[in-house]
């Protein structure tokens, strides 16, 4: 494994994100910041007089696809934490200047080794489990495109489930609303 993730301490993570993300200090005039309510929420703020920094924990944004293919879907076996060894659909974090159509893409080509075409979009996901930070989960609809079906980047495995044989150790609940809301609207 790499050294990066040999340390991966999930308890920590879930504490620092719990507490402001770790934020001590103000980013701009490095005051030490302090809490107080702003838009009725609990937030960090610089008490420094010329100083208007508000600290607001947004959720980060992600985007992945779901891809059918002969009535199975394509899942991932997590390779790095957080729940390695747990699969998962495609999808990954935005990158600072992407759309979310693109991260998908990218994400998939990434991951399983395979072209995507983006066929329409599927839903969106709160996803609040992950120690590492909250997510906003962007999922489309795809087909393959072309590539080869391989294990990539953050993937141990890829590989195609009916959903009557779906892995029972899903890695996150946006994953598993999304496994449920696709059965429920196209396999009735």
């Amino acid at each position: 494994m790499n050294d990066k993730h040999s340390t991966f301490d999930a308890e920590k993570l879930n504490k620092r994100k719990n507490n402001f993300s770790g934020y001590q200090y103000c980013p701009y005039c490095q005051t030490k910041l302090k809490t107080g309510i702003f838009d009725h929420i609990e937030r960090l703020y610089c008490p420094e007089e010329n100083c208007d920094f508000i600290f607001y924990q947004n959720p980060v944004p992600a985007a992945g696809a779901i891809v059918i293919k002969e009535g199975k879907i394509l899942l991932v076996k997590r390779a790095h934490p957080p729940r390695i060894g747990d699969w998962c659909i495609p999808a990954g974090f935005m990158e600072y200047n992407e759309h979310p159509t693109e991260t998908a893409v990218r994400e998939l080509k990434e991951e399983t080794g395979l072209d995507v075409e983006l066929l329409s979009f599927f839903e969106v996901y709160s996803g609040n489990d992950d120690p590492r930070n909250n997510a906003v989960l962007i999922l489309y609809l795809a087909k393959e495109v072309g590539g080869k079906l391989e294990a990539q980047d953050d993937a141990l495995e890829v590989d195609y489930f009916g959903f009557n044989e779906l892995p029972e150790n899903i890695a996150f609940i946006a994953h598993i609303q999304a496994l449920a809301d696709y059965q429920k609207r196209y396999l009735k």
